[in-house]
Order: C-alpha cells, then structure tokens, then sequence
C-alpha cells in the first residue's frame, strides 16, 4: 500500500475531508484532489486537512484547456490554470495535471487547437517552474480529442513536454487512456525521467453511452497492469500509483467499500509480477 493513492473523484461523493479520513481508515498514505472540492472549503484548509492526516498529494485535477481561439477566453484560460499552479503549490501536489482542451465550439481545426494548446503550455511552464509546480501533460484516448484533449498519444505529449525542463514538464501514464496504443511500452521508454503521474483504471466493455464514465475498477477489463506498471518503474516513476475512476455505478457504490475495493484490486491486479 505504500504507493496507493485515492483520486478524489473515484469517490466522487465525498467532500475533501471525508476522502481524507476514507484514506487514513483504509490505510492509504497518498490523495488525489480535484480542484472543485479544495475550492469549496479554501486551499489553506483542504491543504491543513492532508497535512494532518499525514498524507501526500500525488496530484492536482485539473489544469489545462487552452485551446480557446477567443483571445478573451485565451486570456481566462491563462489566468485560472496559473490560479490552478498557485493551488498545486500550497497543497504541495507532485504534480498539476494538465487536461490539454478539445476543439472550440464549431471548430474543426484540430491543427490549429494543437498548437494554441502548445503555446499555451510555454506561458504557463516558467510560472509554473517558479511555483515549483510540474506540469503534467495527459494524452487521452482519440474518443476524447474533440471535446477534452488534441493529445491523443504518449508520442504527442512527449513531443510538447521535450520542448522544457523535464522538472517543468513531464506527462501522464494513464492506463485507461494509453493501454491500446501500439507504441505505448516504447514511448514509456522514451519517457525516462518525464513521467510524473501513473493513474490506473480499467477498459470495461460494452461502454456506457456516457464514454467519460466508462472507467471500470481494475480487474473487470482489459488492460493489462503489471505490463505498464513495470515499464514506467523502469523508466523511472517511483511515485504514487493513484486509481481514477469515472463510473456511475462507482459513484452510486458506498465510498468505503469502494476503497476496499481498490485497494484488494491493487494488490492483485496491479502489483503482480
């Protein structure tokens, strides 16, 4: 259990106080926290309540979405992922993770989205470096270009996050949104040194008509864990390993046996060799 963690959202009932006290019964040392519910109760307070319960932050949810072409919204977009830093800094986050954008509303061009999304990220890189904070880039499955994120492939986070320090910019190994990639054990490869978040869930089928909440608990799908667990340990990652899910019977299941769940989930289908 030493490198479990609990992203808040796989619990997604509970406020921030009670995922930490759900982590500190269940024996977990590390959360994951998502912006939205560290705003309802104030950073200082949200970082206060982990501090105590001697826990790590092994990531920040969200920053990103820097697509906009509006230069208004540019402008916003801009402002609210430096706030998102500011947080990540104070609850001492391994990490701010990075949800790039999808295409503007009526827009198809996607080449165009890509490379505001990039520029973006430099503006955002030195403020971050200055907060201490790493930027995490996560490359989501095709199914999510238009709408969440123009990074489709490991291969195209690595492409940005090469541009920077990788103690700026790093990306996220996320099972759920790698897995089928053919290359993917070979980008992880490429990634030594670059991977700041290891994020499991499973591939359950069929999928949901809601393909955001198709996430399934580790074991019920395809994925393969201790193939992509071992490659990114042995390009390095030796941080926490944390579980994200989005499933409407997740959520609607009591917190507390789903981190049971998760946690006998982990042992024997994460961590075997």
């Amino acid at each position: 259990m030493a490198r479990l963690s609990l992203n808040q959202k796989t619990t997604d009932r509970w406020s921030v106080a009670e995922a930490v006290a759900g982590c500190v019964r269940a024996g977990l040392p590390s959360i994951g926290l998502w912006r939205e519910p560290v705003q309802a109760i104030g950073v200082p307070t949200a970082a206060r309540l982990v501090a105590d319960a001697g826990l790590r932050v092994s990531s920040l949810c969200r920053g990103g979405f820097l697509t906009a072409a509006d230069p208004a919204r540019r402008r916003r977009a801009l402002d609210d992922n430096r706030r998102a830093v500011d947080e990540a800094a104070e609850l001492g986050a391994a990490c701010l993770v990075m949800v790039v954008g999808g295409l503007p509303e009526g827009s198809r061009d996607l080449a165009g989205a890509r490379e505001r999304m990039a520029e973006g990220i430099a503006e955002l890189a030195p403020y971050a470096a200055g907060r201490g904070v790493r930027l995490a880039l996560e490359p989501m499955h095709p199914i999510f270009c238009a709408d969440r994120g123009v990074l489709s492939t490991l291969g195209q986070a690595l492409d940005l996050a090469e541009r920077f320090p990788a103690e700026q910019v790093g990306v996220v190994v996320d099972t759920f949104h790698v897995w089928w990639d053919p290359d993917v054990l070979g980008q992880i490869r490429r990634a030594r040194g670059r991977v700041a978040s290891f994020q499991v869930c499973d591939w359950i089928t069929p999928l949901p008509p809601d393909a955001l909440l198709s996430r399934g608990m580790m074991g019920d799908g395809h994925i393969d864990f201790p193939l992509l667990r071992r490659a990114v340990e042995q390009a390095g990652y030796a941080g926490d390993i944390e579980v994200e899910i989005f499933n409407a019977e997740v959520w609607a299941a009591d917190p507390d046996a789903v981190v049971a769940t998760l946690a006998r989930r982990y042992v024997t289908h994460v961590l075997p060799d």
